[in-house]
């Protein structure tokens, strides 16, 4: 099995599933509501497809796409310049003990959809499943 670099182990812990998904969803109404005080970041519609936490609840990756997918470089840097606040506002709104660190990467769930659907279209994979 390969080793996952987001946490070690068989996999996240429920603790950790949880705090993710409520960190996800704070995420999303926050951007979605346009709270942040950039506006540059406030005209982009973002998607926050995924957010999963280290064991120790310390650091948050969010998996992030914005809408149409255009302007994936820049969605990142706008949230990066602005987790400070970000961070203020998801440890207010869930009253955490401490919150999080939070890390932004693109989410290429989406794109490996496509690949599968692409490899399982193939003749050579049709015919195999087919058997």
């Amino acid at each position: 099995m390969a080793k996952n670099k987001f946490h070690d182990g068989p996999g996240p812990s429920q603790r950790q599933l949880r705090v993710g998904e409520l960190i996800r969803r704070t995420l999303s109404e926050v951007l979605a509501r346009g709270d942040v005080h950039d506006p540059d970041l406030n005209r982009m519609s973002i998607t926050v497809g995924e957010v999963r936490t280290s064991p120790d609840l310390k650091i948050a990756t969010a998996f992030v796409l914005p809408l149409g997918g255009k302007g994936q470089e820049d969605v990142i840097e706008l949230l990066a310049r602005n987790k400070g606040e970000l961070r203020r506002m998801v440890g207010k709104k869930l009253n955490l003990k401490f919150s999080p660190d939070l890390r932004f990467r693109l989410d290429d769930t989406f794109d490996r959809l496509d690949d599968t659907r692409r490899m399982f279209s193939q003749d050579a994979v049709r015919r195999d499943l087919d058997e």
